[in-house]
């Protein structure tokens, strides 16, 4: 589950009243009329497609959530489920001691697995809330906890990120559609540690284009894993990332980072997915955090937040993709922690 570092940079925020009205009543306005979804912008300057003058309308519309699901008494909690979502400070070290690795390493697997049967599940006529249901059994049976469900108010096992939905997507009552591409993203908290991952899934027949998206951004994310060393700033990430993703044209999303992750389920280092020279902390044997690219197709990286505050999308709505794995730093270079045996 990626970091937020910024909030919305558009001025307008998605209103499902709104979405719904738009959708059943709108009349295609005139280039220089203010666009539908209500930004104060032109209409060509928002939501038309310059390319071939057509209107751009959301693939994905908020749905009906169903209640959290329970979680056995005797599966231990993170601290955050009985403090109001709200994580406790930590007093612990960015280098990891050789328990908390050990642990790192079985909560990550873990992890992994749980993905795996989100993933395998994902095939058209579901709806994303089958899908936490699978994960939250599955978390069950491996006896940890959803690392997202409490957390900050999210009542969900897992995010279930569809089309243009950049992140933070919360399962619902929406059908998978023949063609879509969703972002599974799992982190389970087990023996004290947390273990983040996340995968994409091409549901039925998918289009060239997005197949080549969800494809490029795995390449992007395994350079930017190939990048990490012991004494190396942590830019040299987002560097390799974002070089690969120009390549093809593809934008960067730049709001949301990955995260150092352990005992905590998010912290320090941030891990910026694009080159920002700023970016200089030094990494070092034992850190544990998060790599997670976010691409969109159409090499823009504006976005907005639906009103539910969880929900980010692509302001032109264009699809997007991430994939995520969590990295220990080691003293010849790293080791990828969320795989399966």
């Amino acid at each position: 589950m990626p970091q937020l570092r910024a909030r919305c940079r558009s001025p307008w925020r998605w209103s499902t009243g709104r979405i719904i009205s738009v959708v059943e009543t709108l009349v295609l306005p005139k280039s220089n009329d203010p666009c539908w979804c209500g930004s104060g912008k032109k209409f060509k300057r928002c939501h038309k497609d310059a390319g071939q003058g057509a209107l751009r309308l959301p693939s994905v519309l908020p749905g009906h959530i169903s209640p959290a699901r329970a979680v056995p008494d005797s599966i231990v909690r993170p601290d955050y489920v009985g403090n109001g979502g709200r994580p406790g400070k930590l007093n612990v070290a960015l280098v990891k001691a050789p328990s908390t690795i050990a642990a790192m390493r079985l909560a990550c697997k873990a992890a992994a697995k749980v993905a795996a049967a989100a993933a395998a599940a994902a095939v058209p006529g579901v709806t994303t809330d089958h899908l936490d249901a699978v994960a939250h059994q599955t978390y069950i049976d491996l006896g940890g906890y959803p690392s997202t469900l409490g957390y900050g108010g999210y009542r969900k096992s897992i995010c279930t990120s569809v089309n243009e939905v950049i992140c933070h997507g919360i399962p619902d009552d929406r059908p998978l559609q023949d063609g879509d591409i969703v972002n599974i993203d799992v982190t389970i908290f087990l023996n004290g540690v947390h273990g983040d991952h996340s995968v994409m899934a091409c549901v039925g027949a998918v289009d060239e284009p997005s197949r080549r998206l969800v494809e490029v951004t795995h390449e992007a994310m395994d350079l930017g894993i190939a990048a990490i060393g012991p004494g190396l700033p942590i830019n040299v990430v987002g560097q390799a990332i974002e070089t690969h993703a120009r390549r093809f044209g593809y934008g960067v999303v730049r709001a949301f980072v990955g995260h150092g992750i352990g005992e905590g389920f998010h912290m320090q280092p941030n891990v910026p997915h694009y080159f920002d020279r700023n970016a200089r902390f030094v990494m070092q044997p034992g850190m544990t955090f998060t790599v997670e690219p976010m691409l969109t197709m159409s090499g823009k990286y504006d976005y907005d937040v639906w009103d539910d505050d969880w929900t980010a999308v692509t302001h032109d709505l264009s699809r997007t993709a991430q994939w995520e794995h969590t990295i220990l730093v080691t003293h010849s270079g790293h080791e990828v922690l969320t795989i399966l045996d």
